[in-house]
């Protein structure tokens, strides 16, 4: 969940336009020429393709004056989806009882890759998860990558929300 200076410039620039629009900044990932942006509103927790194209809009135009990414570049913006990327430390808490998929940075106990049930994040900011070897406790700055796993559980949760992406 480390931002490259790049992405933390793209932060700076985008985050107070998504936010006026009452929405949430979810993720910015740069991979070579393409950047991903992420948003959902905090309430329903994603973002229709109307929203998406709205946004994606107004983004390419104030990335296009600030000029951040030298050269071409293709912009997504979308819906963090229903098996979401986990982000935030409020995730782990919003998202428990839910599995997930989470990679550190250094081997912890011999292991970088762990999956199991988020069961929260306790006061040390440590993710709590019960996998098949049992309950584990993650420092929240050790993790390099999470995501819910797409489960029937985490379907049945949002039954009835469409979640939307637009790629532009």
């Amino acid at each position: 969940m480390k931002q490259n200076p790049v992405e933390k410039e793209i932060v700076e620039i985008i985050e107070p336009l998504i936010v006026d629009k009452g929405l949430a900044l979810v993720s910015v990932s740069l991979q070579g020429q393409n950047l991903q942006i992420m948003a959902e509103n905090p309430e329903t927790r994603n973002l229709g393709v109307d929203e998406c194209a709205e946004i994606s809009r107004e983004i390419s135009a104030l990335l296009d004056v600030e000029d951040p990414i030298k050269g071409n570049y293709r912009l997504e913006i979308s819906s963090p989806g229903i098996d979401r990327p986990l982000i935030k430390e409020q995730d782990f808490a919003d998202f428990k009882g839910f599995e997930a998929k989470i990679e550190i940075l250094q081997p912890h106990e011999g292991q970088k890759r762990f999956r199991g049930h988020i069961k929260g994040i306790d006061e040390n900011n440590e993710v709590l998860l019960d996998t098949d070897a049992g309950l584990i406790n993650l420092p929240f700055d050790t993790i390099e990558k999470a995501k819910l796993v797409l489960t029937d559980e985490l379907l049945r949760r949002n039954k009835g929300n469409k979640i939307n992406e637009s790629k532009a």
